[in-house]
């Protein structure tokens, strides 16, 4: 698999990350079997970024994640490199209380994630959200010693706006950015992305099938949990998934014509969108994974990217991408 430079920090990763999120939490109940399997696979075929946070489902992610890693193949095993979110604070009762990013917390959320991966150092380490409460400097400068210590190796951040990633930039060198990214999400595009971009720094795009709403497979008809985070998601109700929908059909009949999936084609547009994008799938299953795989031998040219303009413009979703509580946490410069 090829590989893409996340930023100018000399990181390189494959051309597709794995996020790991929907193996614990939040989307339904996933089959551990079938997860570990899946981060083997995704491994054998030359993935090397798998994405987490220590918050999804209070800290079994990573220990999905670690275990994963101890069953592999040493050679597996050593081109893993990992992404950790950190900062979220959450109760017993699966509830959220907003982000710690003080120095004595950054290090004490690395301390336990390094145990319940597994591994003697943290990949890129990053603050989920902004603590509205303690300056970027701060933040993002425990994390620099964090690496000085050698239990990090690169910084990232992780859903801020253009002068928060300028101050974190001028505090310790910035590998990556993971903001959400994709033909329906792509706030991006006018700020963010022309300031990583001269600063050097990569993206790492979540949501690059908007949680599964534009991979061609999900319907109308869908019986979601209480507990799914979709059940909650402007973007999955009423009138407002009709729309969206819409726009998935005539994405499929672009797709159809190239002999593609809609999701293959999702994920090809975000990667052609520049050697600093990495896209990260949130395949829970080998099937999913392996057709989120076949979008790296998706080409799209000068035509094919006309028409997807034409059949989803930018801004033509329905719906906030998250309930308003959450928005207010996105993007916020501080």
């Amino acid at each position: 698999m090829q590989t893409r430079p996340l930023g100018t920090t000399g990181l390189q990763v494959s051309a597709l990350g794995l996020g790991c999120m929907g193996m614990s939490a939040l989307y339904g109940e996933a089959d551990r079997a079938e997860s570990i399997a899946t981060i083997h696979a995704a491994l054998e075929a030359g993935v090397t970024l798998l994405d987490t946070g220590d918050f999804y489902a209070m800290g079994h992610n990573e220990m999905l994640i670690g275990e994963a890693l101890r069953a592999a193949p040493a050679a597996l095993r050593e081109q893993a490199l990992t992404s950790v979110k950190f900062g979220a604070l959450r109760d017993p009762d699966g509830g959220w209380s907003g982000y710690d990013g003080r120095p004595a917390a950054v290090r004490n959320f690395a301390a336990y994630s390094l145990q319940r991966l597994g591994v003697d150092h943290i990949d890129v380490y990053r603050i989920a959200r902004l603590d509205p409460n303690v300056p970027i400097e701060e933040t993002v400068g425990a994390i620099a010693e964090l690496v000085e210590k050698g239990h990090v190796r690169h910084i990232g951040l992780s859903e801020v706006g253009a002068e928060t990633i300028r101050r974190a930039a001028a505090t310790a060198p910035i590998s990556d950015l993971q903001i959400e990214y994709s033909l329906i999400s792509r706030g991006i595009e006018d700020e963010v992305l022309p300031t990583t971009r001269e600063l050097g720094i990569g993206i790492t795009a979540y949501g690059v099938l908007s949680r599964g709403l534009i991979s061609g497979h999900f319907t109308a008809d869908r019986q979601l949990a209480p507990t799914d985070f979709r059940s909650m998601s402007p973007r999955f109700q009423g009138e407002n998934l009709q729309h969206n929908l819409s726009l998935v059909e005539a994405l499929r009949k672009i797709a159809e014509q190239k002999g593609v999936s809609v999701a293959q084609i999702a994920i090809a547009w975000v990667s052609s969108r520049g050697e600093d994008i990495v896209p990260l799938v949130g395949a829970r299953t080998r099937e999913r994974l392996t057709e989120a795989l076949g979008a790296l031998d998706v080409t799209l040219d000068d035509a094919d990217l006309a028409a997807i303009e034409q059949a989803v413009p930018a801004d033509a979703a329905a719906g906030d991408r998250y309930p308003a509580a959450q928005m207010s946490h996105l993007g916020t410069d501080r």
